[in-house]
């Protein structure tokens, strides 16, 4: 089968994979220490839920996507390898920093730069697999890049539930931000695999040029466009679940360095599971049927929804309860390769970690960013009324605005495979 990739970037990209799967780990991770460390360091630092929502929420989230758009820019005009090296140090002296916090103010500063930082990562990792790996493969290549999600995010919480109690959460910072360092120096020794630029051009893109290339893009593909306005609703719902490790100990009577261990298991299985289902049925559907991958996000939306609902409301002696926790894992894992693969698959060759950076300033700022901090302000007022399941109540709201995702998937869905032959056929033109 004929591909737009090069023999040569194909035969390293399963390498280039399993390296960029590992630092996407790392960075979920450090992303996610405050949330697994939740019950440890709130109380120490007198945190409110909306300032742990801000820290959680828009302090990183702002910085992370506004830095992500211009990260992306300069990914699609730079060495990427070089790039992501120079990020991955950045946030990992960031986290040894924030181990030193005393208060709000001290982790709140470290916290925004980490995601200038970490910005850097996906526009660049992404760009570099549409580079190196198959068209017809890209599902489940981003679908493997994404199991860092819940393998980084599982990770940190059985890091909260050993080595917490052991050794204290601010000597696990200082742990994680050394072993860092140590990644970001592989990365020194990475090639480029970008194919060469024609001989008569001179002088790459620059910024306006790019900016163009996004806006004439979403113009062009309405399942493009679909496809973020969907994944930017489903993160409604991930945004509220920040606050679930604070959930399982004052609501649901858990013992914080148990429920984090369980928790940890559980993403970690979850996770890798709905990553690889997601890209192979993503891949299998673009293949076999007329709609285009988001299309199968549509569909686990109208089964999951429901239960997401019920997993709420459910005593955590139920024998379901676990399965309820894993479910909605699983959903958020199999998420990123049909969508990702999809916003690869429609975005101009010579801006795709352009478009993934944007789509990402939308997934964080609008999704997670209102979500998360709404959430925690929600908390903090449902608290002051009276209620005695605030956390619950916060997230019930949150899962409900995710069903916006719904309609979104199934018409980029539909339109997917229409927009790649129209976009085909002007690039040959």
């Amino acid at each position: 089968m004929k591909t737009n990739t090069p023999v040569g970037a194909r035969a390293g990209g399963y390498g280039l994979l399993a390296l960029l799967t590992l630092t996407n780990t790392l960075n979920f991770v450090d992303r996610n220490l405050l949330g697994s460390f939740a019950n440890f360091l709130k109380p120490e630092l007198h945190l409110t839920d909306f300032q742990f929502g801000l820290l959680t929420g828009l302090v990183f989230l702002v910085f992370y996507s506004v830095a992500g758009l211009f990260m992306g820019i300069l990914a699609d005009l730079t060495h990427r390898p070089r790039l992501i090296a120079v990020a991955i140090g950045l946030w990992s002296l960031l986290t040894a920093a924030s181990g030193a916090a005393r208060g709000f103010v001290s982790l709140a500063l470290p916290r925004a730069m980490i995601g200038v930082g970490e910005s850097a990562l996906t526009p660049s990792a992404m760009s570099l697999l549409a580079d190196s790996v198959d068209r017809a493969r890209m599902g489940l290549a981003a679908g493997i890049y994404y199991m860092g999600v819940p393998l980084g995010t599982g990770a940190g919480l059985l890091v909260a539930g050993y080595l917490g109690p052991a050794i204290g959460w601010r000597n696990c910072f200082y742990v994680l931000g050394a072993i860092g360092l140590a990644v970001a120096s592989i990365y020194l020794f990475v090639p480029e695999p970008r194919p060469a630029r024609p001989p008569t051009r001179v002088k790459g893109p620059g910024l306006g040029e790019q900016v163009r290339l996004l806006v004439d893009a979403l113009r062009r593909s309405p399942a493009l466009a679909a496809t973020m306005i969907g994944g930017t609703a489903l993160h409604f719902a991930v945004g509220a679940a920040q606050f679930d490790q604070l959930w399982f100990v004052t609501e649901r009577g858990f013992e914080r360095g148990e429920i984090a261990r369980l928790s940890g298991y559980v993403t970690v299985v979850a996770g890798v599971s709905g990553n690889l289902f997601g890209g192979f049925i993503g891949d299998w559907w673009h293949r076999h049927r007329k709609s285009g991958r988001p299309m199968v996000l549509a569909a686990m939306m109208l089964v999951v929804l429901p239960l997401a609902v019920g997993y709420r409301l459910m005593p955590p002696g139920s024998p379901l309860f676990v399965a309820g926790m894993g479910l909605g894992v699983f959903q958020l894992a199999a998420f990123y390769g049909p969508t990702f693969s999809t916003v690869q698959e429609l975005a101009p060759p010579g801006a795709r970690a352009t478009v993934t950076a944007f789509y990402l300033l939308c997934l964080n700022v609008i999704g997670l960013g209102i979500s998360i901090t709404g959430a925690g302000w929600a908390i903090d007022h449902f608290r002051a009324a009276g209620a005695d399941q605030s956390y619950t109540y916060s997230a019930l709201i949150f899962i409900g605005a995710s069903a916006l995702a719904i309609p979104s998937f199934f018409a980029a869905g539909a339109w997917a495979k229409r927009d790649r032959e129209r976009i085909d056929v002007a690039a040959s033109a």
